[in-house]
């Protein structure tokens, strides 16, 4: 529940930051109730590109069954995890020139093609922003069942309710918050994320290799605990379980499991640090 919550608040807010500023762009122009339209005609086919994206997945995860199913949410997992990263790092370094970019952009497709330019830039925009979505969702939500994939649903609506909130906190008060401030903790919070993603399809590779004729230090490596920290922390209910999803905590780890997290969280500060935070554009 808190991982889609977290992932939709912080990707709706971020798809509703583009539309503001295409929209304020639009309002600008001199048929700007036709592009207005133009605009609201890309997001809606953006999100029709991202649902499509959302049903082949899922039919290509009902289509496989043992083994290969195991792989196929590993690596969608993992691929999760390297994108959420990715996004972070872009945001961190390119989020000062967002607004400018996009205006950019929209008056070169509007010159070339007019409002159908703006209608595909909004349908690219939205579409990237939806297709992250159901992706990292995918590779957070895979194994639930039941009740628990009912949280994860109640969780994403929740994300929905809080991302609106959010926008109208930023837009009408910048003394509690500004774009700033809630991008860089969005960024810590998706990082986080990353992490648990990344162990959760790291753990699925293991057991997957566990099953194969490998050496024996693969084995020790992936299926032997290092230490069992249960008695002070669960990573089954609680704050444990909390954080067992949200960064990857673990109260039985394996080697594997621990180079791993430790290596993500060097590599992904290594990355954020090559160039000063950039502050992000209000839409004012």
């Amino acid at each position: 529940m808190n991982q889609s919550m977290f992932i939709v608040w912080r990707e709706s807010v971020e798809a509703l930051l583009v539309i503001g500023i295409l929209q304020a762009w639009a309002s600008q122009q001199g048929q700007r109730h036709r592009l207005v339209k133009y605009l609201w005609a890309g997001v809606v086919l953006g999100l029709m590109l991202s649902g499509l994206l959302a049903v082949l997945i899922l039919f290509a995860g009902e289509a496989m069954s043992g083994s290969a199913s195991e792989w196929f949410q590993a690596a969608l997992a993992l691929f999760a995890s390297l994108l959420m990263v990715q996004m972070v790092g872009w945001m961190h370094h390119h989020g000062r020139t967002l607004n400018h970019d996009l205006r950019r952009h929209a008056d070169s497709r509007l010159a070339r093609q007019g409002g159908a330019g703006l209608l595909l830039l909004a349908m690219l925009a939205i579409s990237r922003e939806g297709s992250e979505t159901v992706v990292f969702l995918y590779g957070a939500g895979a194994r639930l069942r039941g009740p628990q994939l009912g949280l994860f649903a109640v969780g994403g609506v929740l994300g929905l309710v809080l991302s609106a909130l959010t926008v109208t906190l930023l837009h009408s008060s910048r003394r509690f918050i500004s774009w700033q401030r809630f991008f860089a903790i969005s960024e810590v919070i998706l990082l986080m994320l990353g992490a648990g993603l990344l162990i959760s399809g790291t753990e699925r590779i293991g057991g997957q290799l566990l099953a194969l004729d490998v050496p024996d230090v693969i084995y020790s490596l992936a299926g032997e605990s290092l230490w069992n920290s249960s008695v002070l922390l669960s990573d089954s209910h609680g704050l444990g379980g909390f954080l067992a999803g949200l960064v990857g905590y673990r109260a039985t780890p394996s080697g594997m499991t621990l180079l791993v997290w430790v290596g993500y969280w060097l590599v992904a500060s290594a990355w954020l640090r090559q160039r000063a935070p950039e502050k992000v554009p209000c839409l004012n």
